[in-house]
């Protein structure tokens, strides 16, 4: 359903280290690289799905209460190298990792990235 996920930044250099380490732990990669924008894909995608970019408008980027981007990890240890490299590189606790109550086998964590978007990585099997 959805084709790609764009999240403002008002500093890429600090973004990309953020989320280099963090979607590392997802088998995310960094395939671009640009002034305004860097773009995450998955190794089996043809494009990327993920854009971290400065704001077209050229205003200051901003966080929306009540959003959030979820992306899918295969393990619930790669949840947990997520969340953890996710804030050795500048991310904020939303919610440690660990089971949620949407269903028996929905592991996941969420953090603020240094911009203020908040992320979670979320496994729904059950190792």
């Amino acid at each position: 359903m959805l084709l790609y996920v764009t999240l403002g930044s008002n500093d890429l250099a600090q973004s990309s280290r953020f989320y280099d380490a963090a979607l590392k732990a997802l088998g995310i990669e960094r395939r671009v690289t640009e002034e305004d924008e860097i773009g995450y894909a998955h190794p089996s995608d043809t494009r990327c799905r993920l854009w971290v970019v400065k704001p077209y408008d050229g205003q200051a980027a901003s966080f929306g209460n009540g959003s959030m981007t979820a992306l899918k990890a295969q393990h619930r240890a790669d949840v947990d190298a997520f969340y953890y490299a996710a804030l050795q590189h500048g991310g904020r606790d939303e919610g440690a990792p660990g089971l949620r109550p949407f269903h028996p086998n929905f592991y996941a964590c969420y953090v603020r990235d240094p911009d203020g978007n908040k992320v979670s990585a979320v496994c729904e099997n059950a190792e």
